[in-house]
């Protein structure tokens, strides 16, 4: 069994995450940490995608991170100490991405680690946060978490992982697209996280998956690929990432023509990219999955829009600056949701330092229900302690007049699926 984590870890994390951390604002700044034991910052180690594929989501996590860390120091920071972001450049690479949780731990001397997003660099960082005994928040969307392929010390508190998603959408697709699917994917783990996890869900539906068509991750060009889509299929699936996404989708487009089967897409295809861009009209009436939806609809909540306001972003999920700058609104909110979640952890375990580091995770595995708030505006969540996983809604847009429009949102228990790991059961 677990050693009990120190204090009143799951009644004081959830009322944190209830709602009250913005309050402290009103405070002068030297009245809000006059009730720390130390002056020293609370060090978060953020392993940031600024170059390789992955610099599009890097550019976003950062300027959410420095978003969220605002407003928690304007608060009071963390048990009464300012957060200081330690920022590194992994460059979207697996190798280089160990590295720098070393460097966290070691030169930088950081209480934590956080922000990674590509699957292929969490998984070659996450041993190494484990043998370092760093606790590791990553703001991914693989299963690698919650498989147990990790360890005690890697959490996912902020973000859905693939199967869940997958699980969630293979209904909706099923019954409003076709059952017929081709599948065109990324050639690494967080695409293989879709061919097997979505496989499987559209068979249980009573569809086929009737061809996959893996993409090597950094290919510029993309119709050679195409032919290999069965004229059979009804429902193309199509997920892609990196900086050649906009490429892809014209390509799509334009081998299709003006006749195409039904289209679901997850917003990876198309994160970063404007959905009126030119050579995107074919997009209308296509469907796509969104972590949280880039356009404000109508039923937009206070939280939402406090966090645009916070973030920089407008109605249309571009930056209030340039509105040639699109974000990356279906995964950001997870930097926003990851800090609130360890700040609350910090909170109820008493965290004074590194000899605390079993005790925040012990904290964060006491979590269970998440409430929607200005601290988690992209909805309710669940976290399952055992398996270091947060579950919560999913959204189905269309394309309408080059807007995305929610037309279906899933209840979290859509998203369950049994639990294939107990972290809790491990040594920290």
């Amino acid at each position: 069994m677990p050693t009990p984590p120190k204090g009143p870890t799951r009644r004081a994390a959830l009322s944190t995450l209830a709602g009250g951390a913005i309050g402290a604002a009103s405070l002068p700044l030297w009245a809000r940490y006059t009730h720390a034991q130390t002056a020293e910052p609370i060090r978060i180690g953020f392993q940031v995608h600024r170059t390789g594929i992955g610099a599009a989501y890097g550019r976003w996590y950062d300027r959410t991170t420095q978003a969220a860390v605002k407003l928690i120091n304007e608060s009071g920071g963390i048990n009464g100490r300012p957060v200081e972001i330690v920022a590194e450049d992994d460059g979207t690479d697996p190798k280089r991405g160990a590295e720098v949780v070393e460097k966290f731990a070691t030169q930088h001397k950081c209480d934590i680690g956080f922000g990674t997003l590509f699957s292929h660099v969490v998984i070659g960082s996450a041993p190494r946060a484990g043998e370092l005994k760093l606790p590791y928040f990553v703001v991914s969307e693989g299963h690698h978490v919650a498989s147990g392929m990790l360890n005690r010390y890697t959490l996912q508190p902020g973000i859905t992982d693939v199967k869940s998603q997958v699980k969630a959408m293979a209904p909706f697709v099923a019954s409003n697209l076709g059952k017929k699917v081709t599948m065109v994917f990324p050639d690494f783990a967080f695409g293989h996280d879709h061919r097997d996890f979505f496989t499987a869900a559209i068979e249980e539906q009573g569809g086929q998956v009737l061809e996959h068509i893996a993409i090597p991750p950094a290919e510029t060009s993309f119709t050679r690929y195409f032919p290999k889509i069965p004229r059979e299929t009804e429902v193309v699936y199509h997920v892609m990432v990196g900086p050649a996404v906009l490429t892809f989708v014209k390509e799509l487009g334009e081998f299709f023509g003006p006749s195409r089967p039904e289209m679901f897409g997850f917003i990876d295809s198309l994160e970063a990219v404007a959905i009126d861009s030119p050579g995107l009209e074919f997009l209308e009436g296509t469907y796509f999955w969104e972590g949280m939806p880039r356009h404000a609809q109508p039923d937009q909540s206070e939280h939402d829009k406090f966090y645009r306001e916070q973030v920089g972003v407008d109605a249309r999920g571009a930056s209030v600056t340039d509105p040639s700058d699109i974000s990356t609104y279906a995964h950001m909110f997870g930097c926003w949701e990851t800090l609130y979640t360890v700040k609350a952890g910090m909170e109820a375990a008493g965290y004074r330092g590194p000899a605390d580091r079993p005790a925040l995770i012990e904290a964060v595995e006491a979590m269970t229900d998440i409430p929607q708030s200005r601290e988690h505006p992209q909805g309710a969540k669940i976290f399952n302690g055992k398996t270091h996983q947060v579950f919560g809604h999913q959204y189905i847009s269309r394309v309408e007049g080059g807007k995305l429009v929610k037309v279906h949102t899933t209840s979290i228990e859509d998203t369950l699926y049994p639990d294939e790991v107990d972290y809790t059961t491990q040594p920290l």
